[in-house]
């Protein structure tokens, strides 16, 4: 079988945390992006390397790909938004990553976020009108928001992949993946015959 018509090789997808996420919301999803082909680039405010945490506790660093300030949104076919509160809190407030979720959003390319993650799509103010999950104690801010909330292992709204925590990673990694074959294969339906990446024009 040709590898082109079952993995996302030439697809990118952005990786955006700061210091405090929530590691294995980090891990899970970045090894299936990659397993499937994607390349994958870890952005936060500073260069050299971001600390995760697991729960309380620190985990380990990983490296940092690129900063926000020098992240540029049309490079890239989707988001990831790993949870974590440290994560979820401070990320919201940092303006270029505002607005480079506000541009993939724009573009109609996939944006995939679990548990706190969804902190900077209320931030961001794209929350309105949409259907979402994320850690329990989000329900209100995305509620007040406009969105509509709902208590489920894994919610797809359109180019939206949301789910709860950490025991929602097999479904939320699945469904992921499941959306990426989907945009890539309607864009070779339509006959475009470009395998550099699945999302919309922008």
């Amino acid at each position: 079988m040709d590898t082109s018509d079952t993995h996302l090789q030439g697809t990118r997808i952005a990786i955006l945390v700061v210091e405090g996420f929530e590691q294995v919301e980090f891990t899970e999803p970045k090894r299936a992006l990659e397993s499937e082909g994607v390349v994958t680039q870890v952005i936060s405010q500073q260069p050299g390397k971001v600390q995760g945490f697991n729960h309380h506790d620190k985990g380990s660093q990983f490296d940092v790909d690129l900063t926000f300030a020098d992240a540029d949104a049309s490079q890239f076919d989707g988001v990831l938004l790993p949870g974590g509160v440290i994560n979820g809190d401070q990320l919201r407030m940092v303006p270029e990553a505002q607005r480079f979720v506000r541009q993939i959003d724009e573009a109609g390319k996939p944006v995939f976020v679990i548990c706190h993650g969804g902190w900077l799509l209320v931030s961001a103010g794209l929350v309105d009108g949409r259907s979402m999950t994320s850690w329990p104690t989000l329900q209100d801010d995305i509620r007040h928001a406009g969105g509509t909330w709902l208590d489920q292992e894994v919610v797809v709204d359109g180019n939206w992949v949301s789910s709860r925590k950490p025991d929602d990673l097999p479904a939320f990694c699945r469904t992921m993946i499941d959306l990426l074959h989907q945009r890539k294969a309607g864009q070779t339906l339509a006959g475009k015959g470009d395998q550099q990446g699945i999302g919309l024009p922008g």
